[in-house]
């Protein structure tokens, strides 16, 4: 039997699917909420997060200058999509900093940056690369005083934590009151990446637009803005430090509207679709823009510099 809900408790559930990227991978989700996860965990998140990760998607434990460069736009347009609500914050906290591109550029922008990564080759060469004042880590177990911090920010990482309702009312603590939590996590209903790319074993759990938004408000945050990215695959969400909600936990339709995506996402359809041959250009595009663009540097801080000026 399953882990009840994360987000309901309900353990009233149905398996959505039995194949991730990687291979095997059991996903369920659940009846009452819509909430999507992996059953059994298919990971040993310490082990897997402090030492294998990075290699295993980058394929090296030290960032490269070209994924330094990816980083690097990446973070421009993540300051965009938040500039309106950094506004008037000073202390920051960004959580899975990775190698420490955006937390560089909020530093440059003039905010008091602290940062955490559980990566020890990436959160190193942050802090040695461009002095960043980061823990290495997981946000679960490290310790700030309470309402440390005006605004606190997770670019893909929720998806990661084993138990994302904890996680959230942790930082509820951490942040002063009005603060403002800024959430980035892949949206489940997607339909832009391969079916077979849909789960992922690094990917604990799954959220929708719905489901993100209820365990915002059950750990005391109120929804200020939510947003998908232009092709779908991202979901951000804005929320403010208020009181944790009361109301029913149960969002009636959501499991269904989730289940009806995800089993008509099939490979006909989707390469039926222009989403993998526009992926493909952009792809395409892109390396040429970055042997171009890094074939100049030699060093990590000269590339962001030089994005970043």
């Amino acid at each position: 039997m399953t882990n009840p809900c994360n987000l309901c408790c309900s353990t009233d559930f149905d398996e959505l699917s039995n194949v991730g990227r990687d291979g095997a991978l059991r996903t369920v989700i659940c009846k009452n909420c819509g909430l999507v996860w992996s059953d059994p965990f298919p990971i040993d998140t310490a082990e897997y997060y402090q030492k294998n990760y990075r290699i295993i998607y980058k394929g090296t434990y030290n960032p490269k200058i070209k994924h330094i460069y990816r980083a690097a736009n990446v973070a421009i347009e993540r300051y965009k999509r938040l500039e309106t609500h950094l506004n008037g914050k000073k202390k920051v906290l960004e959580i899975g900093s990775g190698g420490g591109e955006f937390s560089y550029l909020l530093t440059k922008k003039g905010f008091d940056v602290s940062a955490i990564e559980p990566n020890e080759g990436y959160g190193n060469y942050s802090k040695n690369q461009y002095g960043l004042n980061v823990q290495i880590g997981f946000a679960q177990n490290l310790e700030f005083e309470l309402e440390t911090f005006d605004f606190i920010t997770m670019s893909h990482v929720l998806e990661h934590v084993d138990n994302p309702t904890t996680m959230l009312e942790k930082l509820w603590t951490w942040l002063k009151p009005n603060g403002i939590l800024a959430l980035e996590v892949p949206n489940v209903e997607a339909v832009c990446q391969s079916p077979k790319s849909t789960f992922h074993t690094a990917h604990l759990f799954n959220f929708n637009p719905e489901t993100l938004a209820l365990l915002a408000r059950k750990t005391g945050f109120s929804v200020v803005q939510s947003f998908l990215s232009e092709d779908g695959g991202n979901l951000t969400l804005i929320a403010q430090k208020t009181e944790p909600e009361k109301s029913s936990l149960v969002i009636t339709g959501n499991y269904e509207k989730i289940f009806s995506i995800v089993k008509n996402h099939t490979a006909a359809n989707h390469y039926l679709s222009a989403f993998p041959y526009l992926r493909l250009l952009g792809k395409i595009h892109k390396l040429f823009d970055e042997r171009k663009a890094t074939s100049k540097f030699t060093e990590a801080k000269q590339v962001l510099d030089s994005c970043f000026s």
